[in-house]
C-alpha cells in the first residue's frame, strides 16, 4: 500500500478511481479544477490522451483562459 500525502488524498477523492499510487483523471477540466494540472510525464495521473501535443505535459493551460 502506497503513502499519501493530503494533497494525493484530495487530488484521489476528485479523480473518481484510484488504486494505490494510481490517480487517474478522466479530462483535463477535472485535473485543473483540482489544482493537478499540468501533469508531467512519470507523475500520477500523465497519460497519453491528455497530452494534446505529445510533449510530455499533459493539461498545459489554455492561452487566454
Amino acid at each position: 500500500m502506497g503513502l499519501h500525502t493530503p494533497e494525493d488524498t484530495t487530488y484521489a477523492a476528485t479523480a473518481g478511481e484510484t488504486s494505490d499510487d494510481v490517480v487517474f483523471w478522466p479530462s483535463c477540466s477535472s485535473a485543473r479544477a483540482a489544482g493537478a494540472a499540468p501533469i508531467y510525464s512519470g507523475q500520477p495521473g500523465y497519460r497519453p490522451p491528455l497530452d494534446r501535443d505529445g510533449d510530455g505535459v499533459a493539461c498545459e493551460p489554455v492561452p487566454g483562459q
